[in-house]
């Protein structure tokens, strides 16, 4: 498990984030912090479903944390919708 210090200033970067998925209907949930320092988010609501919550996750939610917590190497997504960009783009791309 990841240090105290980082997992709170993490969910400060989370709760700092969540009112621009809110906006759109979304949410995100903190699942942990693993041993390569990677950010395990569940999204939810409109967030969970979307085909575009991949972009979403790399381009907006994990370059935040990244800015806020420099330590953090990968924020991932736990619970991936089907027909995500991901599967249609591939992984590589993001």
């Amino acid at each position: 498990m990841a240090d105290l210090d980082i997992v709170d200033r993490v969910k400060e970067a989370i709760d700092m984030f969540r009112p621009q998925l809110q906006a759109d209907g979304g949410d995100m949930e903190f699942v942990n912090i693993d041993e390569q320092n990677r950010v395990h988010l569940n999204l939810q609501g409109a967030c969970g479903s979307c085909p575009m919550a991949t972009m979403t996750l790399k381009m907006g939610v994990e370059q935040y944390i990244k800015d806020a917590v420099p330590e953090i190497t990968e924020v991932v997504q736990d619970n991936k919708p089907e027909g995500s960009a991901e599967d249609f783009y591939g992984k590589e791309m993001f």
